[in-house]
């Protein structure tokens, strides 16, 4: 294959996409590594690379020699990966280009990288969980999620990491020690798909899948700068159960909302392992990133009523929540949603099933584990039966509260996160201190992204640069039916197209089965005028 003709096809394909460059405060430390001709191979979106593929003006070979030669020079200085199975996708790269070749049907993913988050199982090839007592487990399974990106011909790159059993917002374990923002690397790139952030902000493959139950994927998504998206409970199969099975989704984590449309297109669907999983959608996430959204109606909540935001986090998501009206026609009005604080029962919850799922491993292995687990597990001595019916009875009253706030709205726009990203040596924020009283070891710096019931996707917005300078992240919540899923997507890729303050948008949903299109609709339009940065050195690291 001629270098020039993938040349310009990458500068035909790309022309307008990039805008912008964060800027960074002089002495932080960043990942830099040499340019290289494969650069803008590992750069180019998931969309425009599965079609370039399938035109054959892309080899999957090419694609994958350039992942990997980037992939060594970065990944010991971020610790994305845990595992790196380069000699399997080195083969699976010859087969996909062999299939091309012999002009075999091909899967929507053919040929493109993909990241898998150490929670999900991957037959053949080392599973953690984030702990030594895991370091050896090899699984004879897939995980659903894990079997249908092959399906679809993605190759997998590797597994990434994540704190020990995902049981906290930062990335690091025991097992796999410290995961580093590629955009500062003396912070954290936020957790439990902190490993997935950090791989897809730097190049490390186009596409990632995380999972989520109280911000795993929006986290990483917000203090990394990509995009990440927590479908419905249930839209994309998990097994096995996670601890806290009630509140565990899996989902995409890309750089554009179109890529992460066209993940959740292959990745979604039902598996007779999970039994909650919902049935097969004719839905196609990526024709949902077409159009706008005028006509919705936007709540927009810094607080809630009850977190407290950084100003310089306040100061820039009110500026994007405005864009709603300015730009895309909709009606935009402060409203909080009535509801306190869920976090007491969310600590409940956490403490009960990690202690249930985790507890008979203390004997052996607690001076080997996370001692902020350990504590976790332990305290659930302070609990008793009536503790968890009371978290349950709340959180069905937090999902009433919900449902009656959103016959009034069809989007809810609220910060990701409260702060910016903070050192990697601490468990939360020093400005966010942990109660000594709390359940959890660690304080709630995360009150937007657990208090949804059933099903969240955020939005997040950065304006200089996601990991510690003037920082900010957005997160929107659609509202019960389908219609306003196709909203939420379409105005998202609204934002893709013309954001100019560096967004990235995904939002959540407290609503019925099928919301997905409107989270993508309404999260495209945000991701335009942010993947100006491309990377943390736009990509070129040099």
């Amino acid at each position: 294959m001629k270098d020039i003709s993938r040349r310009d096809f990458i500068q035909t394909a790309g022309a307008g996409l990039l805008t912008i460059m964060p800027t960074l405060r002089s002495g932080q430390a960043r990942v830099e590594v040499p340019g290289s001709q494969g650069e803008d191979l590992c750069f180019m979106p998931a969309t425009m690379l599965a079609t370039a593929i399938r035109q054959k003006k892309v080899s999957p070979v090419e694609v994958i020699n350039a992942v990997f030669a980037r992939l060594h020079k970065i990944n010991p200085r971020i610790n994305a990966f845990c595992t790196v199975t380069e000699e399997q996708a080195r083969q699976a790269a010859k087969e996909a280009e062999a299939a091309l070749m012999r002009g075999e049907h091909i899967g929507p993913l053919h040929g493109v990288p993909v990241s898998i988050k150490d929670l999900f199982l991957t037959r053949g090839v080392r599973t953690m969980f984030g702990s030594r007592i895991r370091e050896s487990y090899v699984p004879d399974e897939n995980a659903p999620v894990v079997d249908k990106l092959l399906a679809a011909g993605a190759i997998a790159l590797g597994k990434t990491a994540t704190p020990e059993f995902g049981f906290k917002g930062v990335t690091d374990s025991p097992a796999t020690g410290i995961t580093r923002n590629p955009w500062d690397l003396s912070r954290t790139p936020g957790g439990s798909s902190g490993g997935a952030g950090a791989a897809v902000a730097t190049g490390l493959g186009q596409l990632a899948v995380g999972s989520d139950g109280a911000g795993s994927i929006r986290i990483p998504s917000s203090f990394c700068g990509i995009f990440g998206l927590k479908p419905s409970f249930g839209r994309v199969a998990v097994y096995p159960p996670a601890p806290v099975a009630i509140l565990v989704h899996a989902g995409p984590m890309t750089r554009t909302v179109r890529d992460a449309a066209l993940l959740l297109n292959a990745i979604s669907g039902p598996d007779e392992r999970d039994l909650l999983s919902l049935p097969s959608d004719p839905t196609n996430f990526l024709s949902a990133c077409e159009g706008g959204i005028p006509g919705l109606r936007v709540a927009w909540s810094l607080t809630l009523g009850y977190a407290k935001v950084d100003p310089e986090v306040a100061r820039v998501t009110e500026s994007a929540a405005k864009v709603f009206e300015s730009s895309f026609g909709c009606t935009v009005e402060a409203a909080d949603p009535g509801f306190e604080s869920p976090w007491r029962s969310l600590s409940i919850l956490w403490v009960m099933s990690y202690a249930l799922r985790l507890r008979t491993f203390l004997r052996e292995w607690e001076d080997r584990m996370d001692p902020d687990l350990v504590t976790l597990i332990k305290r659930v001595e302070r609990l008793n039966a009536t503790d968890y019916g009371e978290a349950v009875a709340n959180r069905a009253a937090l999902w009433d509260t919900t449902q009656k706030f959103f016959n009034r709205f069809d989007l809810l726009l609220t910060p990701t996160l409260p702060v910016s990203a903070f050192p990697v040596s601490r468990i939360g924020p020093e400005q966010i201190p942990t109660s000594p009283d709390g359940l959890i070891p660690f304080s709630d710096w995360v009150p937007f992204t657990y208090r949804s019931p059933r099903r969240d996707c955020p939005v997040r917005i950065y304006s200089r640069g996601p990991a510690g300078w003037s920082t900010d992240y957005r997160q929107a919540l659609c509202r019960r039916d389908g219609s306003s899923s196709r909203s939420s997507i379409r105005g998202s890729s609204a934002l893709e197209r013309q954001a100019t303050i560096g967004l990235s948008a995904a939002d959540q949903a407290p609503s019925d089965f099928g919301e997905e299109p409107e989270k993508i609709a309404s999260s495209h339009p945000v991701m335009a005028k942010c993947v100006g940065a491309r990377s943390p050195n736009c990509g070129r690291m040099t």
